[in-house]
């Protein structure tokens, strides 16, 4: 594998060099800061158990309350926040390679770089899952990002066709595994009370989701679609390109609604269709995620855009004009690593039946309230760290290793 370094002293193209704060595009952080909250909301309901569950893997014991919040955060959040996260990542990709590239980097020094990345965080992902959280996505990123390295850089036409192929393959087998699980059990390794058995059981299911994401290029059109952000500008000057995101903000909310609500009412209980009914309204709300989870950022792109046509003469393009809410947001999104770890390290020994075992006790409306106050609990500590000057620890793990 080439290494990105020169001979001592004396760099090589592919060096590390941190984007200055004031120089970071606004709007990718807004939407990694929500983001996290989106993820925190959605993560948080895995951890229920001891309960029979229906649709959506919910309790059935659940109040009408609980029923109306979780009918909302399936249409808004479920399926949405992964799609979400894939994208940015993505972009993340490009962007990276784009400035490797323009610091003199060959193509097969962005590769061996983007690749290194994505290894590392295939390491991170798994003992995530094996230490705190079954779902983790780190690594199922990870190993998505070792195929994305050889295509961040191709022609629309191949990027068109792998786009495709990853679409059909996703829709082909999220169809399948819904009409052969019907509403499923609960995740057992959150009621196991020994610690040790319930790592062993998370990090067999991780390692074989894992792979199964891999060898099938699920993913692969949501960083695609992250690749194709990074190459217009959409993100990093969204007051240039307004119309556009609006555009698609738009249409991807309107799918969200149209297609995702059937499911959504499925999970509150509200409407009761037959099993292949059933079926096609979880497939078509995991579809209409991916649209929405684009749709998020392009909504958080218009709030940048907006935050900068109020500060145009900023000298720190309007970053330290920043409103409060968007501060912390984009704080938390600056340090997206560190507060999705720490969210897991946080709910798992609350929630699992090895710690405080909260997961049986609790209904779902409690446990996303416990979820919001876990990702202002990362907020307040994002923006601690960034008044202080100081990144995100593990994103400066990560750095590091990356770029050696």
């Amino acid at each position: 594998m080439p290494t990105a370094q020169g001979t001592p002293g004396h760099p090589g193209p592919t060096t590390d060099t941190e984007t200055p704060r004031a120089e970071r595009s606004l709007a990718p952080d807004l939407a990694r800061g929500m983001m996290l909250l989106f993820i925190a909301l959605a993560n948080v309901v895995t951890y229920l158990h001891g309960n029979p569950q229906g649709p959506g893997h919910r309790p059935l014991d659940s109040t009408a309350v609980d029923r109306l919040t979780d009918t909302l955060a399936t249409l808004f959040i479920d399926s949405r926040s992964y799609p979400m996260f894939a994208i940015l990542v993505g972009y993340g990709m490009a962007t990276m390679a784009r400035r490797a590239t323009a610091r003199g980097a060959s193509r097969r020094q962005v590769r061996a770089l983007l690749t290194r990345r994505s290894l590392w965080l295939i390491a991170f992902g798994t003992l995530h899952a094996a230490l705190l959280f079954s779902g983790d996505i780190l690594a199922v990123y990870g190993i998505v990002g070792l195929l994305a390295a050889r295509l961040v850089d191709r022609g629309r036409r191949t990027l068109q066709r792998w786009a495709a192929a990853s679409f059909l393959s996703m829709t082909t087998v999220l169809t399948l595994s819904y009409w052969s699980e019907e509403n499923g059990p609960p995740d057992d390794r959150n009621a196991m009370t020994d610690y040790l058995d319930a790592a062993t059981a998370r990090l067999t299911g991780h390692l074989a989701q894992t792979l199964l994401f891999g060898l099938l290029a699920f993913l692969v059109a949501l960083f695609v679609i992250g690749f194709a952000l990074a190459r217009t500008g959409l993100l990093d000057h969204p007051e240039q390109h307004t119309t556009t995101l609006r555009r698609i903000a738009v249409a991807a909310l309107t799918a969200d609604v149209a297609l995702g609500l059937p499911h959504a009412l499925t999970v509150g209980r509200y409407i009761h269709p037959d099993h292949g009914t059933q079926t096609l309204f979880n497939t078509l709300h995991t579809v209409s995620g991916w649209a929405t989870g684009l749709g998020y950022v392009c909504l958080f792109a218009l709030l940048a855009a907006r935050i900068e046509r109020r500060h145009p003469d900023s000298d720190t393009t309007a970053r330290t004009a920043t409103p409060r809410p968007a501060t912390w947001i984009s704080a938390v999104g600056e340090r997206s690593l560190t507060c999705y770890l720490i969210q897991s390290a946080v709910l798992a020994p609350l929630m699992c039946a090895w710690g405080a075992g909260l997961g049986s006790r609790i209904g779902t409306t409690q446990a996303y309230a416990l979820a919001a106050g876990t990702w202002t609990a990362t907020a307040v500590l994002a923006v601690a760290l960034a008044r202080a000057g100081r990144r995100g620890p593990f994103e400066v793990l990560l750095r590091r290793l990356t770029y050696r």
